[in-house]
């Protein structure tokens, strides 16, 4: 066996993988523990290890280290290749070899360095005891996230939507040829295998600029499809056009975006553009116009394009001469995080031959943009791909789901020819003259509410001179036996439910939710809330206890007045001794942000909050007693404040929708 020439080096997130643990655990043993390897290059920020010695600790300190696969222990030194094309050309040919396929010269023996064959070699015998296919899908899926900022993909939810929309628009008729004139790693063409791959003979084709990404289709269409032929080319494919006239039924594409050097001048000429000459700009349109050439009289394309392909002004005059001609079926636009770049909403465009009988004389826009859920994490919000594929399906369905409208053709040749659907989507009145007299109810009843609480604050006044006030540090109440204190605790991911909450559930409580109304409920069962409790697993809230938030970002405190709560991480309990404190006063104390930056272990909006270096002042119980009365109505102040700017943000736009639908009468 060929030595390798140099270490192969791993990151600390490399041996938390290895070690199947978090990257703090590792951490931690760096600090722990003496024998612990030294870096042996990076920096600081990012040491690196030799992965000889770290798996020498990791079984000599049984860290873990039986437990981790083969194809983890194998990733480290396939990384450490270092560029990125030699690491895919390996998986390429990792594919390719557990396939039986051909694989081309480049991937064969002679075309891979001693250091490359070692590991190609070692990858098969690991596929003998584990599974190949799944260690193949893990290689690629590591060589991914390593480069996803130089490589583009397409999530497999959106693939899979974007064949069920070809399949949709074809009416079920049969599919023999399928392409992807920007293939990248194949994820369109392995959803398309999916989809038809069972329905009879079928051929799948792609191209592909890089010949890593090329290989790397080739070699997963190779693996993972089964009962279809298929072809994967290095290729240019709109300078060089392989396929000429392809007749596909479908093209499914996700081209690259944005791109100036995509042969504006040398294709100038180029009977392609039936529709006008790309601008330089516009290289989205020329990749429009390259697939509409692909397709068969009666095939159907469905294409990612960024948003502004459908309103910039320079596409104008070609996106007039592609709606005149029938060939755009359906502008969908998704939201943001559907696929890479993550932050913008993308849109997709369904493509007909111009001469087939798939033609339209309308265009069907769907604005799925705010089909969106929060996780079972309660981190952000994703996509919500049921929602979308309804939308999306319904209308192409002849349906008429939220969100979708029909446009004639004759409605969209202005002089923009703008097709963002959220802007052909009609305007309708928001609301009706019931929900303005609800509106104007509640907003009456806010208004008076907080009339009413603030009637009390009015007769207080403030003293010029204080005097001498010593205070307390909660740490010194608890000494004392004034103040016992809990700590929220991670909660087992089993026992918390989510979405609407029963009656007799117990509600869990994290500090992402403090002050979020419409924050996803989560909740446990009474029983497990009990049996966790007793096991002290969990930290539960009675009526009367102080509950503080301690962390800086969302920092505060209260009583607890509604009963049970679960306590999640980063929240406190403090259980106080009526006899000694009353609680009200205690949290109004507590509450002064001025109390959280001095008890603050850094200033910054990730500072925690050392709950027990809060302070309070030293009073007779009496005078809290008082002074927790009006803290009680300071709250109940604050909550008809908070009451009164809801319900007069939604008179606000109930009277917007009214007047913008032409329904508001103005005397």
């Amino acid at each position: 066996m060929a030595q390798q020439d140099k270490t192969v080096t791993v990151t600390l997130a490399g041996i938390a993988r290895l070690a199947g643990v978090g990257r703090a655990a590792v951490s931690n043993w760096r600090r722990r523990h003496d024998d612990f390897p030294s870096p042996v290059g990076g920096t600081d920020a990012s040491p690196q290890f030799s992965l000889d010695m770290i798996e020498e600790w990791l079984r000599r300190h049984g860290k873990g280290g039986n437990s981790v696969g083969g194809w983890e222990r194998l990733w480290p030194r396939i990384e450490d290749l270092g560029d990125r094309d030699r690491m895919g050309l390996v998986i390429a040919s990792v594919g390719f070899r557990l396939s039986g396929a051909v694989a081309p010269a480049e991937l064969t023996a002679s075309g891979l360095t001693d250091q490359e064959r070692v590991l190609v070699d070692e990858a098969l015998r690991l596929a003998k005891h584990e599974d190949g296919e799944g260690g193949f899908r893990f290689l690629l899926g590591r060589w991914l996230g390593t480069h996803v900022r130089q490589i583009a993909t397409t999530p497999t939810p959106l693939a899979d939507l974007m064949a069920e929309v070809a399949q949709q628009v074809r009416g079920g008729e049969d599919v023999r040829l399928v392409v992807d004139p920007a293939c990248g790693t194949g994820g369109l063409l392995v959803a398309a295998a999916r989809r038809w791959a069972t329905d009879g003979p079928m051929k799948l084709v792609g191209h592909d600029t890089d010949p890593a990404l090329a290989h790397l289709a080739a070699a997963r269409l190779a693996l993972e499809v089964d009962g279809a032929n298929h072809e994967v080319l290095v290729a240019d494919t709109l300078r060089e056009d392989p396929l000429k006239r392809a007749d596909a039924d479908v093209v499914l594409c996700n081209p690259p975006a944005n791109e100036r050097d995509w042969g504006h001048a040398e294709l100038a000429t180029d009977q392609r553009w039936r529709f006008g000459q790309p601008p330089r700009t516009e290289s989205e349109l020329a990749w429009v116009q390259h697939i509409l050439s692909l397709l068969g009289p009666d095939g159907a394309a469905v294409v990612l394009l960024p948003p502004a392909v459908a309103s910039r002004r320079a596409g104008r005059r070609i996106r007039a001469g592609l709606v005149r001609a029938g060939a755009v079926r359906m502008v969908a636009a998704l939201p943001a995080g559907a696929a890479q770049p993550y932050g913008v909403g993308l849109h997709l465009w369904v493509l007909c031959s111009p001469a087939g009988k798939r033609s339209s004389a309308s265009v069907l826009f769907v604005d799925a943009a705010e089909c969106r859920h929060t996780p079972s994490s309660g981190r952000g919000q994703t996509v919500d791909w049921d929602s979308v594929r309804d939308r999306v399906l319904g209308g192409l369905k002849g349906g008429t789901p939220e969100g979708t409208t029909l446009v004639p053709q004759l409605d969209l040749l202005g002089d923009e020819t703008d097709l963002t659907p959220a802007r052909q989507l009609p305007a309708t009145a928001a609301a009706t003259a019931a929900d303005l007299r609800r509106s104007w109810a509640a907003f009456d009843a806010a208004l008076l509410a907080l009339r009413d609480s603030s009637q009390a604050l009015r007769a207080l006044t403030a003293v010029r001179d204080p005097g001498d006030r010593r205070d307390v540090s909660v740490a010194e109440l608890e000494q004392t036996g004034a103040v016992t204190l809990a700590v929220g605790a991670s909660l087992p991911a089993e026992t918390v439910r989510r979405g609407p909450r029963p009656d007799d559930a117990v509600p869990v409580l994290t500090p992402l939710m403090v002050g979020e109304a419409q924050a996803e409920q989560q909740w446990m069962t009474s029983e497990d809330a009990e049996l966790l409790h007793q096991q002290g697993k969990v930290t539960l809230t009675a009526f009367g206890d102080v509950v503080v938030v301690g962390a800086a970002q969302g920092y505060d405190a209260w009583v607890e007045t509604k009963g049970t709560t679960v306590l999640g991480p980063h929240l406190y309990r403090l259980r106080v001794d009526p006899e000694r404190l009353d609680p009200f006063f205690l949290a109004a104390c507590l509450r002064v942000r001025s109390n959280a930056r001095r008890a603050g272990t850094h200033a910054s909006l990730s500072s925690r909050i050392d709950v027990r270096r809060l302070r309070a002042l030293r009073l007779p119980l009496d005078e809290q007693r008082r002074l927790g009365e009006v803290h009680r109505q300071l709250v109940e102040f604050e909550e008809s404040a908070s009451e009164l700017g809801s319900v007069g943000q939604a008179l606000r736009e109930v009277l917007t929708g009214l007047l913008a639908g032409g329904a508001l009468a103005v005397e």
